[in-house]
C-alpha cells in the first residue's frame, strides 16, 4: 500500500437535505384556502337576500358601496309595496327550514297577515315535512342508531378476533375483510325484498340495519388492528389477577382504543349523514332525511335554488361540530394497529 494511499483522507458521508419546513408550510395553507373558499362564499351567501344573490357575488357583501335594495313583495290589499333589503338576512335559512315555496319570503307573509301555503305562522311550522327542520330530524334519527350500532357490535367482533381462540377465527377475519368490496347497489334489491317479507320497508330500522351490515366488516376491521396492537402481557397479566373477558374488555380494551373508536365513529357518521341512496330506497318521501329535502329545494324550473345555501350548510354544519369535537383523536385512531411492536 503506498503512502499517497495511507494519506488521502476519508470523505465523510454527505448529510441528506431535509425538506423545507416554509415550503411544507405554505402548501399546506394553500390547500386550507382553496377548501375553505367554498365553505366561507357559501356562508355568505346563505345570509343574504335573493335580489343581492342575483345581482351581486358573495365576495362584494362587506362592501361599504353595496347598500340596501329595493325589493317587491305581496301585500294583501295593495299587491305589490316597495321594501328595502338589507344586506344580510336569515330569510334563507328560515324559508329552508319550514320548506316555504311562495313568493317573497315565510316572514314577510307572516307579517303581511298571509298564510303561507297552509301553514300557520308558528313554531310548529319548523317541524314541516316540506322543510329541513323535519328533514333534520329525521337524519338525526337516523344517522345516530346507524353509527352506535355496528361501533358496538363491531368492538365485541374486534376483541373476539384478536384475543380469543376459536376454530376458524382467521377464515372468518378473511372473509369479513373480502366483504368490504361489495357494493351496496348489488344488495339493495334482496334486502328490500326481505324487509318487505318482514314488514318493516318504509321504517327507520330497515335504515339502521342496512347501514350496520355494511358498516361491519371496515369497523370489525379497524378495531382488530387497534386491539392486536396492544401489549400482549397487558392481558397475561390481567388473566393472572383473575379478570374474565369482560373486566379485560371494559377496564383495559375500551379506554386503550378510545381513539379509534372515536375516528370509526368520525367515519360511519359521515357515511350515514351524507347518505342519499340508502335513506331513498328504504324510507322515501315518507321520511324525508337532509339529502333528500335538499333535491327537492330547487324546482323543476329552476326556482328556489337560493334556499340551497342555507339548507347545504345546515346539512354540513352538524358534521363540522362532530369532526371538530373528535378531531384530536382522529389521526391517533387512524394510525392505530399500523405498527405493532
Amino acid at each position: 500500500m503506498t503512502t499517497a494511499t495511507l494519506s488521502k483522507p476519508i470523505s465523510k458521508p454527505r448529510k441528506r437535505r431535509q425538506p423545507s419546513n416554509l415550503g411544507t408550510s405554505i402548501g399546506i395553507v394553500i390547500i386550507l384556502i382553496i377548501w375553505l373558499i367554498p365553505t366561507v362564499g357559501l356562508l355568505v351567501t346563505s345570509f343574504r337576500p335573493i335580489s343581492l344573490i342575483n345581482t351581486t357575488g358573495w365576495w362584494t357583501a362587506l362592501n361599504v358601496n353595496n347598500g340596501p335594495v329595493s325589493a317587491q313583495h305581496p301585500d294583501p290589499n295593495a299587491g305589490y309595496v316597495e321594501k328595502l333589503s338589507t344586506r344580510f338576512t336569515i330569510d334563507n335559512y328560515v324559508d329552508a327550514l319550514t320548506g316555504y315555496r311562495g313568493t317573497g319570503t315565510y316572514l314577510d307573509a307572516c307579517a303581511s297577515g298571509i298564510t303561507p301555503l297552509g301553514m300557520k305562522c308558528n313554531i310548529t311550522d319548523l317541524v314541516n315535512p316540506r322543510g329541513m327542520g323535519r328533514a333534520f330530524l329525521n337524519s338525526l334519527i337516523v344517522t345516530i342508531p346507524s353509527t352506535i350500532l355496528p361501533i358496538v357490535v363491531a368492538m365485541f367482533a374486534a376483541y373476539a378476533f384478536s384475543w380469543m381462540d376459536f376454530k376458524g377465527r382467521y377464515a372468518i377475519f378473511a372473509i369479513l375483510v373480502g366483504l368490504q368490496v361489495v357494493p351496496i347497489q348489488m344488495t339493495l334489491v334482496p334486502v328490500l325484498r326481505m324487509f318487505a317479507g318482514m314488514g318493516i320497508n318504509g321504517t327507520f330500522p330497515a335504515v339502521w340495519l342496512f347501514h350496520t351490515g355494511f358498516g361491519l366488516p371496515y369497523a370489525i376491521y379497524m378495531l382488530r388492528n387497534s386491539m392486536s396492537s396492544l401489549p400482549k402481557d397487558l392481558f397475561e397479566s390481567a388473566y393472572l389477577d383473575g379478570a374474565d373477558h369482560w373486566q379485560v374488555f371494559t377496564k383495559i380494551v375500551m379506554p386503550l382504543i378510545t381513539p379509534a373508536i372515536a375516528s370509526l365513529a368520525i367515519f360511519q357518521f359521515l357515511w350515514v349523514w351524507n347518505d342519499l341512496l340508502v335513506s331513498l330506497v328504504f324510507l322515501g318521501g315518507s321520511k324525508p332525511v337532509m339529502t333528500y329535502q335538499i333535491s327537492n329545494m330547487v324546482t323543476s324550473l329552476g326556482a328556489g335554488w337560493h334556499l340551497l345555501t342555507a339548507a347545504a350548510f345546515l346539512s354540513m354544519l352538524l358534521p363540522m361540530i362532530v369532526f371538530f369535537t373528535l378531531q384530536r383523536y382522529f389521526v391517533r385512531g387512524m394510525m392505530a394497529g399500523a405498527v405493532k411492536g
